[in-house]
């Protein structure tokens, strides 16, 4: 029928669009020109909202302003009803907090800037704004995307400063998983204190450990990870809102410009400020990469962990000692088989950080003068990797670490005494070419360092024993005291 339709028009012409759609002409020819249907992120979705929130507060109180020095007749430009203002300030609200985001129909992948993701937001505006005066979408004249929905803004300067405030965000929410993660591993450690474990270098025996050694090692990465993402929020919190289209304030009032950001900061609470040189925070986004570096950082730890859990708990692995969780069943033709799920999804998500990485960091150097067309797929690329590293913290949390257990074993059952490895720890008592002697019985007749000294009373047995305690193995080095001792 005619009536569910109405027909909207641009300098290019004509377009049919639903009659109850909040989206308009400029978001249809998107979805035409980019046939991509990765879905946008929302996170950004309602950071727009909060922009678009902060600047129609700035406009109504530079209203404001201007009506008290100017009269009517006096004023030099014209200023939206009263009732427009209110209206899109609520509307603005609202997406902010996601509402009409089945609206927004630009796909993630396309070109222009981010001109779509603007004006889509902008026509959502518009409509719902009249919808909510009680007129049909449409109805521009009332309300308009552009002259009302933007006004004061560009493209070059919202969606960008939108984008910060998505990343910001999902940063803190990063940082406080991080700690959740390093808390968990810090209490993990504290439960396997002194428990041995053998420890390995190229993948092949090396000398005793334990295994809350090798969780403070997990514990000291996150603790890095976690300091240098709170650091994040300082590296990109210079914003180009109110800068317009290259950060020169073309066409923008000054008042709007200088009031802005302070706005927008009062309303997220986070640190924003303007930045300095407006035009170079619009042309240059090596921040990206600099804050996006310290993510592949966080992937690299996660993914060691998630290896290392994975191999220590394999079937392949000699003596298994760790047993992760079974979260699932792992085959549809090998009854009982269980995998490693939750490391194989960590490692699958960091490696997908590690992609985004190199497009974040070629697509930033493909800035051209005072713009970066390239900022809608930098932007998307970005909030993956920080959801996925979100994610990726949550599944070890609970995937892993929460429900992670290794059989204690009593002394001298340790699989740590049957490995030849452990005479490393004879060498500054009976020499290198002994302790060798007593490696290569342990080998040979597959048997514990103890039985091996039985057959060839290479040391006092007692002596020994006191050696091999988990307190003697597991500490930092040897003294000359210790020697005088052992001679006596």
């Amino acid at each position: 029928m005619e009536s569910d339709k109405r027909i909207e028009v641009d300098f290019l012409g004509e377009k049919t669009i639903p009659a109850v759609a909040l989206y308009g002409i400029h978001s249809a020819r998107a979805v035409d020109n980019f046939p991509d249907r990765t879905p946008f992120q929302i996170e950004w979705y309602k950071a727009m909202g909060m922009v678009k929130l902060a600047c129609y507060l700035t406009y109504q109180k530079f209203k404001k302003e201007a009506h008290s020095s100017f009269s009517n007749q006096e004023l030099p430009i014209p200023f939206m009803d009263d009732s427009v203002i209110i209206s899109l300030i609520s509307v603005a609200g609202k997406l902010s907090e996601g509402k009409w985001f089945n609206q927004f129909i630009v796909p993630a992948m396309q070109g222009g800037a981010g001109t779509s993701i603007n004006m889509n937001v902008n026509e959502i505006m518009a409509n719902a704004a009249l919808v909510d005066m009680d007129k049909n979408p449409g109805q521009y004249h009332i309300v308009d995307p552009i002259e009302h929905a933007n006004i004061f803004q560009s493209t070059n300067d919202v969606v960008p400063s939108a984008l910060k405030i998505a990343i910001m965000r999902l940063l803190l929410e990063l940082e406080e998983c991080i700690n959740n993660h390093r808390l968990l591993i810090e209490k993990t450690e504290s439960r396997y204190r002194n428990v041995l474990r053998q420890a390995y270098t190229q993948m092949q025996e090396a000398v005793p450990s334990s295994y809350d050694k090798l969780f403070s090692t997990y514990n000291n990465a996150l603790s890095r990870d976690w300091w240098r993402v709170s650091k994040c929020l300082e590296r990109i919190k210079e914003l180009n809102l109110g800068g317009g289209a290259i950060g020169t304030g073309l066409s923008i009032p000054r008042y709007f410009l200088m009031n802005v950001v302070g706005e927008l900061q009062k309303l997220t609470n986070l640190p924003v400020t303007r930045a300095e040189n407006l035009s170079d925070a619009t042309a240059n986004l090596d921040s990206y990469v600099e804050v996006h570096a310290i993510l592949k950082a966080h992937a690299v730890n996660l993914e060691k962990m998630a290896n290392d859990l994975r191999l220590m708990s394999a079937d392949l692995f000699h003596n298994r000692q760790v047993f992760l969780p079974q979260k699932q069943v792992g085959s549809s033709i090998m009854p009982g088989k269980v995998n490693p799920v939750i490391p194989e999804y960590i490692i699958g998500s960091v490696h997908r950080v590690y992609a985004n990485d190199l497009l974040i960091s070629n697509l930033c150097g493909q800035g051209c003068l005072d713009l970066n067309a390239y900022l809608p797929v930098i932007g998307h690329a970005f909030i993956e990797s920080l959801k996925l590293l979100i994610n990726a913290n949550k599944a070890s949390v609970e995937g892993l670490f929460t429900e992670l257990t290794i059989p204690e074993t009593t002394n001298q059952q340790s699989p740590v005494y049957y490995s030849a490895s452990v005479t490393t720890a004879l060498s500054p008592y009976i020499g290198y070419h002994k302790a060798g002697l007593l490696a290569k019985e342990m080998k040979l007749n597959k048997c514990s360092v103890f039985e091996a000294n039985q057959q060839l009373n290479l040391m006092d047995a007692t002596e020994l024993n006191q050696l091999m305690q988990p307190q003697n193995l597991l500490k930092l080095g040897f003294s000359l005291n210790d020697l005088i001792n052992r001679s006596k």
